[in-house]
């Protein structure tokens, strides 16, 4: 690692010198400041612990805990291997109906998926709850990995009644987009969030701890004569998404 790139980055060793404040908080606030000045970009990689401890002239112990603080912030991201990188995060609106395709692609990122499941079958208690179902009808259920810029964003499980789309492999890329061409579309949706602790299984699709905490979406989307269409169910890495919403008084 180039000592004149770190000390760009991140500062010379000589400015971590501020007295009553513990070395490991500077460290910490230095690489804040690089990131907010726009000097490391999301999903840039840092260098590595042992650089930056030797050209900050402090422990590695210390370049350690001021890593470690950051990423329980979500600010930085560690994958085993790999190193650590910057979080990537996304804002998306809420009061919005976007599909992920549209969101990914507004942002100019590369799109691909890979699927886990795409089936016909009965619905379970809480498709039929969600989409006015009675038990006999048919459902279909897409089960896919999103990627963008070939990083794991998102696990979607899509469930839509057989009457709308009958073959699970009509679809390729984006759901909103079939269900416009056959003239249903949903135009509204409610969502419920929630934050959930990951299981093994999910997190390493996602590449992410065990247990780590993740954003849980339930939607049902429903279509222009008020019909139940879809039924979403999304985990969303905690270090990826920013979701927003516009607030507006009705008093």
């Amino acid at each position: 690692m180039n000592q004149n790139r770190v000390n760009e980055l991140f500062g010379a060793a000589e400015a971590l010198r501020e007295k009553g404040i513990p070395l490991y908080v500077q460290v910490k606030k230095a690489i804040l400041a690089s990131i907010s000045a726009g000097r490391v970009l999301g999903g840039d990689t840092l260098p590595p612990e042992r650089d930056l401890a030797k050209y900050l002239d402090v422990s590695r112990v210390t370049v350690r805990r001021a890593i470690d603080e950051l990423v329980k912030e979500d600010v930085l991201t560690q994958r085993q291997g790999a190193g650590t990188f910057v979080s990537e995060r996304v804002e998306q609106p809420l009061n919005h109906l976007r599909s992920f395709t549209e969101v990914m692609k507004a942002r100019g990122k590369a799109i691909t998926s890979k699927w886990l499941d795409r089936s016909l079958g009965m619905p379970h208690t809480d498709e039929c709850k969600a989409l006015k179902l009675s038990e006999e009808q048919e459902v279909v259920r897409f089960y896919r990995l999103r990627y963008a810029d070939g990083k794991p964003m998102a696990l979607e499980l899509a469930t839509i009644p057989s009457n709308y789309i009958l073959n699970p492999f009509a679809m390729e890329g984006s759901l909103y987009d079939l269900l416009e061409q056959q003239g249903c579309r949903p135009v509204r949706a409610f969502q419920r969030l929630r934050a959930v602790s990951i299981d093994e299984q999910r997190a390493q699709l996602l590449d992410i701890p065990e247990l780590s905490a993740v954003l849980y979406i339930e939607r049902t989307a429903i279509t222009q004569d008020g019909t139940p269409i879809e039924f979403t169910r999304s985990w969303f890495p905690g270090d990826s998404y920013d979701f927003v919403a516009e607030i507006h008084n009705t008093i």
